[in-house]
């Protein structure tokens, strides 16, 4: 369900006149898309937007863009203050409805796994997925079972149950989710082990990111 935000047209405006624009609750924008001749400059509440960001990042978001008319967008970059991380700019990008688009998921790990009852340790080494489905089918997470881990076991991207029309953009070995086993129960030199197994499956995650980033 579409999630409806007022926008209004702004113009192109100074530094100083955004500054003032922020002060009083609003952010500036840009709608992009297809059947959007030019882009367009709007303001949104800052309030309105922070809350759409918290509960659904991935919102369809209806807004009444005046140049053309009411359009369904997502919002697809956000750009914020790099000391009090205030949101200072959005991009929206108008989609349609019956085509596919990427958006980036939360993974949620639950299960009662083994390996935890022993003593072991969940560690999330990918806490979020990029999916690719319609707008419509976009899961709010993606869950991650553990149940089935032992100690020193791992959840792949290949094992995550998916939605209905939902298509992962990662690599299927990539690992999700590990159990390990506690520090206090390891001699050195396992630990020393455990610390380079984890490494490299954190390495492992970080690679198959930058390939898909690059594929985009």
């Amino acid at each position: 369900m579409a999630i409806a935000m007022k926008a209004d047209q702004r113009p192109c405006l100074t530094k100083g006149e955004l500054r003032q624009l922020r002060l009083q609750g609003k952010v500036p924008g840009v709608i992009y898309g297809k059947k959007i001749s030019e882009a367009a400059n709007v303001t949104v509440d800052v309030k309105e937007l922070q809350s759409i960001l918290r509960s659904h990042p991935n919102a369809i978001i209806e807004i009444n863009i005046p140049t053309a008319g009411k359009q369904s967008v997502m919002v697809s970059d956000i750009q914020r203050d790099t000391l009090n991380r205030q949101v200072i700019h959005v991009d929206f990008h108008q989609i349609n409805m019956n085509e596919n688009v990427r958006a980036n998921v939360r993974i949620h790990a639950e299960g009662d796994s083994t390996g935890v009852r022993e003593g072991g340790i969940v560690q999330v080494i990918l806490h979020e997925i990029e999916v690719d489905c319609l707008p419509s089918s976009i899961p709010e997470s993606i869950t991650a079972d553990i149940s089935s881990l032992a100690m020193g076991e791992s959840l792949l991207v290949s094992d995550l149950a998916l939605p209905k029309g939902v298509v992962v953009n990662a690599d299927p070995n990539q690992v999700v989710v590990t159990v390990l086993a506690p520090q206090k129960d390891l001699t050195e030199e396992e630990a020393e082990a455990q610390a380079v197994e984890t490494e490299e499956a954190e390495s492992r995650s970080k690679e198959a990111q930058m390939e898909d980033t690059k594929s985009l």
